[in-house]
């Protein structure tokens, strides 16, 4: 039993809650609740260290040997302690520490008539964390986030992804333009969505498939991202209104990519 909120390895699941540096160098994140924790044993995900109340483990009983048979490490902790590395007001009182999912030579091909889903520069955690449950719903193959989006292991965005990150495959890449670009030369198709002059996604036939790209929250895509698509796309709105929130407009995006 940890009861001491000074212990080393309560300070760093506090650190991988709040420091994305700290994610990067140590390589792993952390989730917190009982049905993420579970997600991420039962999908496959390698788990370092579990953390846990006593009050949780007599409340979930089946969950809790879901997760301590697959992990290598498990610790109790008092319910103080918890709250300390908790980043919810009530938390549940199950905690997992997972290896990063994005490593070095497990990234995903993109495949002809494939469908996935890019993303530039997305700002806001809970954006990125619905836009990955939505991409999971609709049966995307991949995600492609620029380096410069937000985490994708922020525990708003694992909270959020309702467990999709750990199901949907990811790559982070550094220039997104140049990759983009390099697919279209390959023969992928590529649509930059834009509320500006495009094609109405109503009367574009997505049979072949293809990659969406959906930009930053404010601003767009980058006008050279969008030169490097095949096609620029838009949603046609009614009304006064100019633009549509960048998850909403996501899940519609990606609802007509599955043609």
């Amino acid at each position: 039993m940890i009861t001491s909120k000074d212990n080393e390895l309560v300070k760093e699941v506090a650190r991988l809650m709040t420091s994305p540096k700290s994610r990067r160098e140590l390589g792993c994140f952390a989730a917190e609740g009982v049905r993420l924790c579970v997600d991420g044993a039962v999908s496959g995900a390698v788990i370092r260290s579990f953390f846990y109340t006593e009050d949780a483990m007599e409340k979930y009983p089946r969950e809790f040997e879901t997760i301590r048979e697959v992990s290598p490490k498990s610790f109790a902790v008092s319910g103080k302690v918890f709250g300390k590395m908790a980043d919810t007001t009530t938390p549940q009182g199950f905690l997992c520490v997972f290896e990063k999912l994005d490593k070095n030579g497990n990234l995903f091909k993109i495949v002809r008539k494939g469908r996935y889903a890019a993303l530039e520069n997305i700002q806001d955690p809970s954006n990125l964390g619905t836009i990955l449950r939505s991409a999971e719903a609709l049966g995307i193959d991949g995600m492609i986030l620029s380096e410069d989006c937000c985490d994708i292991y922020s525990p708003k965005v694992v909270r959020g992804s309702m467990g999709a990150v750990f199901r949907v495959p990811v790559q982070i890449v550094k220039d997104l333009t140049a990759y983009i670009a390099g697919l279209t030369q390959q023969g992928i198709l590529t649509y930059a969505s834009t509320p500006h002059e495009a094609d109405d996604i109503n009367d574009i036939d997505f049979s072949e498939g293809g990659i969406m790209l959906i930009g930053n929250e404010g601003n767009g895509l980058r006008p050279e991202t969008i030169r490097a698509c095949s096609r620029s796309v838009r949603i046609a709105m009614r009304g006064r209104a100019e633009s549509l929130n960048a998850s909403a407009a996501a899940a519609i995006l990606l609802y007509r990519l599955q043609g």
